[in-house]
């Protein structure tokens, strides 16, 4: 029988013969008292139903249309082993047509495409490619082979993270539900040695245990020391990889989207838009000329593999990033590659050139060599270049790599020998202050002398070197590796010549090691946070602080005064916080409710018995300069002092902005030295530690290098955190790595093959998840709210637009007494244009050579009485709740924004209001999916701020809403597309408002879309103006604060003596 009909509309004739040839069909095989299983997208032949309720489900239902062999209504089912069991769900979007559970998968061909990889191992080759094409079982009718099964049940190990054990005890239960005999391993060693011969290699090399040389070429059969070397090197060679990677014709074209897709707006959305790309291009025509040649980054850092159970092994994995690819790719988990692990227990420090040394090797042969590949798109052959564009690392690792000494005076590897530092007697710490000398020669803050240092500023902001003039630096540095051992010569700011430097193009880059912007507000944000809370260990403030102004000749007024007994008393600084004070802050964030995937929980980093944030990670700080902590401290510390750190959050939200404006940059540098000379006048000189400085270059680093997102250690720190999950054996920790990266790029690769198999190392969008949707049920709504969601649904239909016009025009012509009202006119349009509607296709539906369109016959119909309600939707990237199901978490999703035009009147009685765009602010209330038969559509209920009285912006650019001032309750529909997700923050200083405070949407892989990368969202409208420019005399104490009382510490008092 044709199958055909399963595909037509169920309203159609050929769609209801099929229905009835199938259930004749299926009622003469019968049994159980007339009962047939039931086939429709609910049931899924779940449930045996009667012959006449079966045909109603296929009516209003329809059929699954995957069920195209009817083994459960008398169609070939001879054998047991041949069910194939549906159990398809509806859900709104998905198409009925796709055939999600056939067996498309090209095994054959992925063996075939690896076959060069097996040139020097034919046999092994052979029994590769007799795995792909032997049967799962004897009579296995779904084309599921031996090798197939086998890499699609490591595909759902590896991406859901089973457990070797759980994994173990599927594989045995799987082999006893099959048709014996068959060919499904039932042993981990099987599975990991079938799916090794699809992997690639590496490459133990073994090292000396201080880390001066690498046993290999002709140093293989040296001995250091006697007996085994204590460590090894685990190189993955990059070169193999690459080519792989362009055998996938996807990849393949995918590599080259920077040159044929990419958007060319003068914007810096992807680094090939920024100067260092096209610095390249200009000195290299020879590499730039073809698109295909590869522009790498690299980052390492050291992680610990036993995660808390040790403190002191650390591991260094070195990886390698591809910018060829699009933004929203170059970073994910799945183009990553791990190039090189250097096994611990010690860190190589600056000896890690002695590890790199192989990868460079590789790196030198991709440029000046090339290696042949196959372009999978094209179809060709080409030679395959490379070039290393930077390294990213945190600060000291940044140190290790360069071969400059970040620590000391002149720790600044930007300003050099230039460096603005002084030692703090009592603090004995070196701080970096002088950000006045990158103003311009005529700022008011040059002249300043008792706001700052009690110096003017004469000097000049410095010039950082050029790649040529370190190296020529670098000729007479001695380079000595290996632990214990020093160079005869150790002055100076270099410790040695970088390795990277033995590529040709190195010091032609104009950044050759990137500043970590996520390390760097990390430091930041911990020490505004431990200073303004006064955090034991974190705080910048104290007694020898105090001591090292006074020594300055700054701040008389801070001083610290000693009382009888052992006790220090600190007046209260501008920037020093009451107890009370401290209460606000940390009770504003504890009670933070953010969307979920949007941040830690924040309440779970506050505690509120010893008023201070603990546990901060990475993120969390982030969260925190973001958006969260400008909310924080409004209200809690003088404005000048507030102003002041909500413009250097303003700063970091601004440079990690996915597309950024080049002709806005030098604005954000004078702001970013503005704010940073404020910092100095209101904060002590121990605040001011090399993080802090560095935060001066950022600007720079972004005009040459592009956006900041595309080159900080977020990904490699996720990347890590997976490694560390892949050791099983604490006392082979890197071979476990290693062997379980192996794994994973072999499923990564076989994934390609399989007709539905999901990648691992690129996240599913929230629309895709199982999850995406919660607590539905269907309830029945009275018809006054229908027909307002309805009008909603053709009002902002573009279909309809035309008859809307006509509607209204006929409203006009029928009242011509109120033509000239227009509130009344919309009034009257709102309430009759729905009836009027319906009345009109159904005219002309009478006519036989109607064009009416079906979503134009639908909508004139209603949506039926009945609606499935959502408690949880995931729609746009965001998920969302109900404000009902928000009371109940720990997350808060049910907050909306919108654009939409509407009716402005200056008064009650104006009757000529204006159409005008604003944005609107509410919760949802109810998630509803309109059902029209033919399609569906979700629409949220939500009740909305009124824009009168109930929204504002204050002096510094925040949007406060009143939430109990509710607006037109008549108007309570958006399309759930048309909703951009925001959160509240209840406004410290008090009352009924509550800040907004927006988020981003999470898309993933999505092709093209990712030229269209949402901005990250700002806290404010605008930077903040400061009033304290031309203010010499600031106010350093708080007449309105209590001190603070430290205890004296006798070591601290003998060393100060002894000093």
């Amino acid at each position: 029988m044709d199958r055909i009909w399963m595909t037509k509309p169920r309203t159609s004739l050929e769609y209801q013969r099929g229905v009835d040839e199938f259930l004749e069909q299926a009622a003469q095989n019968a049994g159980m008292g007339n009962r047939i299983y039931c086939p429709c997208v609910r049931c899924g032949n779940k449930s045996l139903q009667l012959v006449k309720d079966v045909k109603g489900h296929l009516y209003f239902n329809g059929i699954n249309s995957n069920y195209q062999k009817w083994i459960w209504h008398g169609e070939g089912a001879s054998s047991s082993a041949s069910v194939n069991f549906n159990f398809t769900n509806v859900d709104v979007g998905v198409d009925e047509n796709d055939n999600e559970n056939e067996n498309d998968d090209d095994v054959v061909g992925m063996v075939n495409d690896i076959e060069e990889d097996f040139v020097d191992h034919h046999e092994k080759f052979e029994r590769l490619l007799g795995d792909a094409e032997k049967p799962l079982y004897f009579g296995c009718t779904n084309n599921f082979t031996k090798l197939s099964a086998i890499v699609r049940l490591y595909n759902l190990k590896a991406g859901n993270g089973w457990s070797d054990k759980s994994f173990l005890e599927l594989l045995k239960l799987l082999a006893e539900m099959l048709p014996q005999p068959n060919e499904l391993p039932t042993s981990m060693y099987e599975m990991k040695k079938a799916m090794s011969s699809l992997g690639m290699g590496y490459k133990k090399i073994h090292a000396c245990r201080n880390d001066c040389i690498l046993y290999r070429k002709e140093c293989k059969d040296l001995e250091c020391y006697p007996g085994v070397p204590a460590k090894v090197l685990w190189y993955i060679p990059p070169i193999p990889r690459f080519r792989r990677l362009f055998r996938n014709a996807e990849h393949a074209k995918n590599l080259t989207w920077h040159a044929d897709r990419r958007i060319n707006d003068g914007m810096l959305r992807h680094l090939a838009d920024a100067p260092q790309w096209k610095t390249i291009d200009r000195l290299y025509p020879e590499f730039s000329r073809d698109a295909r040649n590869l522009r790498l980054g690299l980052s390492t850092d050291g992680m610990n593999p036993h995660g808390l159970q040790s403190s002191s092994h650390s591991t260094w994995p070195v990886l390698l990033m591809n910018y060829n690819l699009p933004p929203h790719l170059c970073m994910k988990r799945k183009f990553v590659m791990l190039t090189m692990l250097i096994s611990g227990p010690r860190q190589p420090g600056n000896d890690i050139d002695v590890y790199l040394a192989p990868l460079i090797e590789d790196l030198k042969m991709l440029w000046e060599e090339g290696v042949e590949c196959f372009d999978g798109s094209r179809e060709e052959t080409f030679t395959l270049r490379a070039l290393l564009l930077w390294t990213i690392n945190d600060f000291p690792a940044y140190g290790n790599l360069s071969g400059y000494s970040v620590k000391g005076y002149f720790a600044c590897p930007i300003c050099g020998e230039n460096t603005c530092s002084k030692r703090l007697e009592h603090g004995r710490k070196i701080c970096y202050m002088g950000h006045r000398r990158f103003l311009p020669q005529a700022h008011r803050f040059r002249k300043q002398k008792k706001a700052f240092n009690g110096e003017a500023e004469h000097v000049r902001a410095p010039k950082p070197l050029s790649g040529a003039e370190v190296l020529d630096s670098l000729s007479g540095v001695e380079v000595v590796f290996g632990k214990g051992r020093r160079p005869s010569n150790t002055e100076g700011v270099w410790k040695k010549r970088s390795i990277f430097f033995d590529l040709p193009y190195w010091k032609d880059l104009l950044v050759r090691h990137n500043l970590d912007v996520m390390h760097i507000e990390k430091n930041v944000c911990e020490s505004l946070i431990g200073t303004l809370l006064n955090i034991p260990g974190k705080t910048k403030d104290g007694e020898n602080a105090r001591l090292d102004m006074v020594a300055m000749g700054i701040r008389e007024s801070l001083k610290p005064l000693s009382e009888e007994g052992k006790r220090t008393f600190l007046p209260a600084a501008c920037y020093t916080l009451s107890r009370f004070e401290k209460k606000q802050f940390c009770s504003t964030l504890a009670g933070v409710k953010v969307p979920t995937g949007y941040s830690s929980n924040i309440k779970s980093l506050v505690q509120m018995k010893d008023l201070k944030l603990i546990n901060l990670k990475s993120h969390d700080c982030h969260t925190l300069m973001q958006q969260l902590l400008p909310v924080a401290i409004r209200g809690v510390l003088p404005k000048e002092v507030c102003n002041t750190i909500i413009r250097l959050c303003y700063f970091f939200n601004s440079i990690c902005s996915k597309i950024i404006d080049p002709s806005k940059l030098q604005q954000l540098q004078d702001e970013v030295v503005v704010t940073l000379c404020l910092l100095e006048k209101y904060f002590p000189p121990a605040f001011f530690d090399v993080m802090v400085h560095l935060t001066v270059h950022l600007p720079s680093e972004i005009k040459f290098c592009g956006p900041v997102w595309l080159r900080w250690m977020y990904s490699m720190v996720r990347y890590m955190k997976i490694l560390k999950g892949y050791v099983r054996n604490r006392h082979r920790p890197e071979g476990c790595i290693i062997e379980c990266y192996i794994a994973e790029e072999a499923v990564e690769f076989c994934s390609e093959y399989l007709a539905n198999a999901r990648t691992i190392g690129v996240p599913k969008g929230i629309e895709e998840r199982i999850e995406s949707r919660s607590g539905f049920k269907v309830i029945p709504i009275d018809y006054k709210t229908l027909c307002e969601a309805h009008y909603y649904v053709l009002q902002n239909t573009t279909v309809v637009d035309p008859y809307m016009c006509e509607h209204l025009s006929f409203v006009r012509t029928l009242h011509p007494m109120k033509a000239k009202n227009e509130k009344w006119l919309q009034a009257e349009h709102k309430r009759s244009f729905s009836s009027w509607f319906k009345r009109k296709i159904e005219t002309e539906l009478a006519h036989p050579e109607n064009t009416i369109s079906q979503q134009i016959r639908w909508l004139a119909h209603e949506p039926k009485r009945e609606v499935l309600s959502y408690s949880g939707y995931g729609i746009g990237g965001y998920y969302y709740n109900t404000r009902d199901h928000d009371s109940r978490s720990t997350t808060q999703n049910s907050g909306v924004m919108v654009e939409a035009e509407s009716l402005h009147m200056s008064t009650a009685k104006d009757k000529n209001p204006i159409y005008a765009n604003m944005l609107y602010y509410g919760v949802i209330e109810d998630i509803w999916e309109l059902n029209y038969t033919q399609f569906k559509i979700l629409v949220f209920r939500c009740k909305w701020v009124d824009n009168k009285g109930g929204v504002k912006v204050d002096e510094n650019g925040f949007t406060l809403v009143d939430l109990n001032k509710e607006g037109d309750p008549n108007d309570q529909f958006i399309f759930a597309s048309q909703a951009k997700q925001v959160f509240y923050v209840n406004d410290p200083n008090g009352g009924r408002w509550s800040v907004v405070l927006t988020t981003k949407p999470k898309l993933y892989d999505r092709g093209d879309v990712c030229d269209n990368i949402e901005e990250t969202p700002s806290f404010s409208r605008g930077l903040p103006e400061s009033d304290d420019i031309d203010n010499e005399d600031v106010a350093y104490v708080r007449e309105d604060c209590e001190g603070i009382y430290v205890e004296e510490d006798t070591t601290s008092r003998k060393k100060r003596k002894r000093t």
